[in-house]
């Protein structure tokens, strides 16, 4: 049998070297129990009764038990390494199962990050009505609020706010007045209607009166 080279020195995980001690020293047993059982043979093979005597038989024996002894451990061993390497097997499944969910969930970031940006870059492009919005120029805002011309925190997007808020407050302002004038107006013609129907109602009250002097007038014609 081929020695045990240094390659074992690579080893490092507790169990398994324990595992190469024992079957170095089971290995070194049985060559032991080959070489005493050789040597017993030939010794009485050269004896005149060819009889192994009874000591070596005992001895032989004993070197079997120790043999069986580390034949044994080796199974257990063997058996300890099974379960362990299934256990490793099952957790290793479970870290790749963690590792492909993980990474899906990266792939889903990655599809959600790319799908913000496109939003974001279609926000930024986009023309807003705000932008078409017939304000009145800054130097004429500024001249009605001086107050905002001289504020630190007036940026760009807060003046642009600010024109915003007074051009709204000025077209709110005219539609007050424009339904103002517009109730007037109703008023009006709801007026001038009513005085339109007054007189035609009294021009049907003058042609009555009329109809009814036309007698009078013709007895005043015949008497003149």
């Amino acid at each position: 049998m081929a020695p045990l080279t240094d390659d074992t020195l690579l080893i490092t995980d507790p169990a398994l070297q324990a595992t190469l001690e024992i079957s170095k020293a089971a290995r070194e047993q049985a060559q032991t129990v080959v070489d005493v059982f050789e040597k017993a043979l030939k010794d009485a093979a050269s004896s005149p009764g060819g009889a192994i005597p009874a000591e070596v038989l005992q001895q032989i024996s004993k070197q079997q038990k120790l043999l069986m002894t580390y034949l044994a451990q080796l199974r257990g061993l063997h058996r300890n390494s099974h379960l362990k390497l299934r256990k490793t097997k099952t957790q290793s499944l479970e870290s790749k199962h963690q590792v492909d969910s993980l990474h899906l969930q990266l792939q889903n970031l990655y599809y959600e990050q790319r799908h913000l940006q496109g939003e974001i870059a279609a926000c930024e492009g986009f023309e807003h009505t705000y932008q078409s919005l017939p304000l009145i120029p800054v130097e004429d805002f500024l001249a009605q609020h001086p107050e905002l011309a001289n504020n630190e925190d007036m940026d760009e997007n807060a003046l642009m706010v600010a024109r915003i808020n007074h051009e709204r407050a000025e077209r709110e302002a005219l539609e007050q007045q424009r339904l103002e004038l517009q109730r007037r107006k109703t008023k009006l013609i709801t007026e001038n209607k009513k005085r339109r129907e007054d007189l035609a109602n009294l021009d049907k009250d003058l042609e009555k009166f009329i109809d009814a002097a036309k007698p009078i007038q013709k007895m005043f014609e015949k008497v003149a």
